[in-house]
């Protein structure tokens, strides 16, 4: 079967992924390119799925969104495609695909994601899509066996924790409701709770996780023993559970064609540039930036955009990607919106519960916040509330070696 070209004669932008960072790609190029450039997206799924509000669903049994791709890809002026990317031929700027059928295109964006794992046997792993968290499971568990407490677990290797401090607290607003007598621990390899936001969001946190009566061991590497035992290295404290909650390994995606790091996951450089491979960009939790968060996924997604339509005529200087780490953390009806600079260097990060960004979703892209929300796309959009920005100064090679970004331990202001 031979590749399929360009039928309307303009420079093919292929995109491969249909989730948060996939999604801010085709509307970023929708947006700075124009008709520039024919736009086509494949995805796996025929669905976008919001995935940062699973962690609602156990307890409010409200599904988390879900939108169709082939309208949404069409609206914006683009074609979708429902199979999965399988390897790039870059020699020849073509994509093969899942269904047999090959793409040619003349840039690419892989915004494939990570691929999940369990990391441990007896534990229920939270990852989405997958098998959701049944609540009412782990509190009978909990109530049956000795001792009654639940554990959540941050596996080391996991560097965004978020959804497992939401897990924990939502948990604890239930069991209260309910009256139980069910004790709650949260084990982390961070030195503090999200420590990454720095010395003042992570002791706001701390102050929350004290309120619900949650103990908290940071600076702790579980491996489980046992159904229900778990080690906690330093120390070999032993800490037992009659439910365990764990967050997944990611591992890379390993796309065939494409070079990767020693856990599969895609090189990328300060415009989202895949490492030695001409005309292809990656964004989202499939590259080698540390923290896999869809926030920066959305801002990696913008900077290969940015460079994409830049070469294809759009009057614009491409910026490189520029962190800007935002998080919203879930506390029942509340909600605490976090910023910080990752990198270090600038100050310390701001916790409030106003908002810090706006639409305040859970995940700030620029373009995915306004399309999600209905409202028209903005390069800037402002809070209806006074609030400090905070920019991410990463040092200009942190491509060259990000793992020397080390989320568990905490900014320096």
């Amino acid at each position: 079967m031979g590749a399929e070209s360009s039928a309307e004669g303009k420079p093919r932008v292929l995109i491969a992924g249909g989730g948060i960072a996939g999604m801010e790609a085709l509307l970023a190029l929708a947006h700075l390119a124009g008709d520039r450039v024919e736009l086509v997206l494949v995805a796996p799924e025929p669905d976008f799925r919001y995935r940062p509000m699973a962690v609602d669903e156990p307890f409010s049994f409200t599904p988390y969104e879900r939108r169709a791709l082939a309208p949404a890809v069409e609206e914006a002026g683009g074609r979708f495609v429902e199979t999965g990317l399988r390897a790039i031929r870059a020699a020849d700027h073509v994509a093969e695909l899942d269904d047999g059928s090959e793409v040619e295109y003349e840039a690419a964006i892989v915004c494939v994601g990570a691929r999940a794992r369990p990391p441990f046997e007896h534990a229920f792993t939270f990852t989405v899509p997958g098998p959701q968290l049944e609540f009412a499971d782990l509190l009978a568990r909990a109530r049956e066996a000795e001792p009654h407490r639940i554990a959540f677990v941050a596996p080391p290797g996991v560097t965004w924790t978020l959804p497992l401090y939401e897990l924990a607290v939502l948990a604890a607003r239930e069991i209260a409701s309910r009256g139980e007598a069910i004790e709650l621990a949260i084990v982390t390899p961070e030195s503090s709770p999200l420590s990454v936001f720095g010395p003042g969001p992570s002791e706001a946190v701390a102050e929350i996780l004290r309120g619900r009566g949650i103990d908290v061991h940071c600076g702790a590497h579980a491996r489980e023993q046992g159904e229900g035992v778990l080690v906690l290295v330093p120390g070999d404290t032993e800490l037992r559970a009659a439910a365990v909650v764990a967050l997944p390994i990611l591992e890379g995606p390993s796309i065939r064609g494409l070079p990767t790091d020693q856990n599969g996951f895609i090189p990328i450089d300060d415009h989202a540039r895949v490492h030695g491979v001409d005309d292809v960009y990656a964004a989202g939790d499939g590259t080698n930036f540390p923290i896999k968060q869809g926030g920066l996924g959305t801002q990696q997604a913008d900077a290969a955009a940015e460079h994409i339509a830049a070469r294809f005529g759009a009057e614009l200087e491409p910026a490189p990607f520029h962190p800007v780490l935002r998080g919203k953390l879930l506390v029942g009806e509340e909600t605490m919106s976090m910023r910080a600079e990752i990198a270090g260097g600038g100050g310390e990060g701001i916790a409030s519960p106003d908002y810090l960004w706006w639409p305040p979703f859970k995940v700030s892209g620029r373009y995915l916040s306004p399309w999600l929300s209905g409202s028209a796309a903005t390069i800037e959009q402002e809070p209806p509330v006074r609030s400090i920005d905070v920019e991410v100064s990463l040092p200009r090679e942190w491509h060259r070696e990000p793992m020397a970004l080390d989320p568990y331990r905490p900014i320096d202001p």
